[in-house]
């Protein structure tokens, strides 16, 4: 039975990702691959329901979403270059923290817990609201691709518009002095994309961060070009771009 699901589910995925319905221009294209395949091997028939459909793959170059790649490779360069003895997340990508955690201790907080058994991660469960750290007690931390999100209700937290704000605020207690914070986030044209997302001007950033001061800022934009140590001003007439900043807390 368990391989009929995982049949059924594969068929299904083959059409509704990474485009809904795309998969169908490539179907042809699979069922002559099927029938040849046969033909140059040992096999004489291949079973329906250890079919496993790949049908968008066939690109000249190997695609990826921008904004985490570069949002991934920028916070391990960063991390790697400060050298903490400890290092704690706030919800951002997984695939980045499992490669943080291979060379730094890392706690991994997130209001839905992750599941995983890697040595160097801890994982806990927590509101970004209301995190469970002492003030000023965490000397390196990230947060990448989130605080977009708070108080809009997508991963079951409580409505509230003034959500990211509050978010920030809560990053910002918990840094200790000369700490360093690394946080990403949509940048562009400002607005409310209900309910996945809000974007920010990059100034608008930096206000919300009254007590810590920017040491560098990178972004990608509507291209998908990664351009590092960036002024906030090309930033600013993005669409839908991804703003990393450095910040320090100095007070």
């Amino acid at each position: 039975m368990r391989h009929i699901k995982n049949s059924i589910r594969s068929w299904i995925l083959a059409f509704t990702t990474p485009f809904p319905l795309i998969g169908l221009f490539y179907l042809p294209r699979f069922l002559k691959h099927l029938f040849d395949f046969p033909k140059v091997s040992n096999l004489s028939k291949i079973k329906f329901v250890d079919l496993q459909p790949c049908l968008v793959d066939w690109t000249s170059h190997t695609p990826f979403d921008p904004h985490y790649f570069y949002q991934g490779a920028w916070i391990a360069r960063k991390v790697s270059a400060q050298k903490p003895p400890h290092h704690t997340d706030i919800s951002s990508s997984v695939l980045t923290i499992s490669v943080l955690s291979g060379f730094v201790e890392t706690t991994f907080v997130d209001y839905r817990p992750l599941k995983s058994n890697l040595s160097g991660l801890e994982s806990i469960s927590g509101d970004i609201l209301a995190l469970s750290f002492y003030d000023e007690s965490i000397y390196s931390l990230s947060c990448l691709h989130v605080i977009e999100h708070i108080g809009l209700g997508r991963y079951g937290d409580p409505l509230d518009p003034d959500g990211s704000i509050k978010a920030a605020l809560e990053l910002q207690r918990v840094v200790a002095k000369s700490g360093n914070l690394f946080l990403s986030v949509p940048i562009g044209r400002e607005r409310i994309c209900f309910n996945a997302h809000r974007v920010f001007s990059p100034k608008t950033i930096i206000s919300m961060f009254p007590e810590l001061q920017l040491v560098d800022f990178s972004y990608v934009d509507d291209s998908g070009l990664f351009y590092s140590n960036a002024s906030l001003n090309d930033g600013s007439n993005l669409d839908y771009g991804c703003g990393m900043f450095h910040f320090k807390k100095i007070k």
